[in-house]
């Protein structure tokens, strides 16, 4: 079962579409999971991986990376990783047909909230395991699915709040680094003009000696 399905921007993280469902065996808010969706977006760059999976308690999220935008759905361990990935897919191909070029142009999250109506159409299509449509993305091996990361939730989030704090750290050291850069050239600065200073007293009391004299 699909539980949970959301469209966001990869440059900030800013959500454009979603849909959701409550697991009303579970007893738990998908409200839980959605917050994690968000955190997990904020995370995500063009350096992670393209398609990958995340554990999170008694679920799996699965996410497409394609053009700047990711494609993340929340659904049972038990459901096909090849249907959720071609539900993805379907997904990312409609969206990006219809709203591609203003991705990149909106500030209001769920900008594209109308989008609900396809997702809804292709989530019944992708649970429905009688279809033809679901038999062909069984058999189909356009991606070996078995080679597709799987990671834990927590692991991922943490690792995200750890280079976060890193990132911190190093720019403390270098502001730290400016500092003592700055206080050194002060120092020697100063020392330059102590030891002159110093050179002039010396050659105006050898000068005062001798004209005394």
């Amino acid at each position: 079962m699909v539980l949970l399905t959301m469209i966001a921007r990869i440059a900030d993280g800013l959500p454009l579409a979603a849909t959701m469902q409550e697991d009303e065996q579970s007893g738990k808010s998908i409200l839980e999971y959605q917050n994690q969706a968000k955190l997990l977006f904020r995370k995500l760059n063009n350096q992670s991986p393209t398609r990958c999976s995340i554990e999170t308690g008694p679920y799996l999220f699965h996410y497409l990376i394609e053009n700047e935008v990711c494609y993340l759905v929340l659904a049972e361990r038990n459901y096909s990783k090849r249907l959720a990935f071609s539900y993805l897919e379907d997904l990312a191909q409609e969206f990006h047909s219809q709203y591609g070029k203003r991705v990149g142009t909106v500030s209001r999250p769920y900008s594209f909230i109308e989008f609900d109506t396809y997702i809804q159409k292709a989530k019944k299509v992708f649970t429905d395991s009688r279809t033809r449509r679901n038999l062909s993305a069984l058999n189909t091996e356009l991606q070996d699915v078995q080679r597709i990361m799987v990671q834990n939730i927590d692991d991922v989030l943490q690792r995200g709040a750890v280079l976060s704090e890193l990132d911190n750290k190093a720019l403390n050291l270098s502001m730290h680094s400016q500092k003592y850069k700055k206080d050194a050239a002060y120092l020697n600065a100063k020392s330059m003009y102590v030891k002159a200073a110093a050179g002039c007293i010396v050659v105006l009391v050898f000068l005062l000696y001798f004209w005394v004299l």
